[in-house]
């Protein structure tokens, strides 16, 4: 398991949270996208080593699902830590687009007549 150290111990994730167990935002779905302010606030400061590894997982854009199974870690816990950094100015979150179902209705409309027509 990722969150382990060198020489095995796991790290308990209320550890990696403070004991938190929910988010202080409603930023974060499974698949908002996260991406590392580069460069990161002057006023930043030293992140912890589980941070820091969002960090560089995050350098591209990324959405939630896939970093908390890059980390191995519950999306929980990985969605605090994530309130940490957002917090902290050190990623940014983008939610998904919307797409609208009357389009796409439209859409599948037009197809069935174009069909429809040949």
């Amino acid at each position: 398991m990722n969150g382990g150290d060198a020489s095995g111990r796991l790290v308990r994730p209320f550890t990696l949270t403070g004991g938190r167990t929910r988010p202080s935002r409603t930023d974060f779905t499974l698949i908002t996208s996260v991406t590392t302010v580069d460069p990161p606030p002057d006023r930043a400061a030293r992140p912890q080593p589980e941070h820091a590894r969002i960090l560089r997982l995050c350098a591209k854009p990324v959405v939630v699902a896939e970093l908390a199974a890059q980390l191995d870690l519950p999306v929980s816990v990985v969605c605090i830590m994530l309130c940490d950094l957002l917090e902290a100015g050190r990623i940014v979150a983008r939610a998904p687009r919307q797409i609208s179902r009357t389009s796409d209705m439209d859409l599948l409309q037009k197809v069935r007549d174009g069909l429809g027509r040949l």
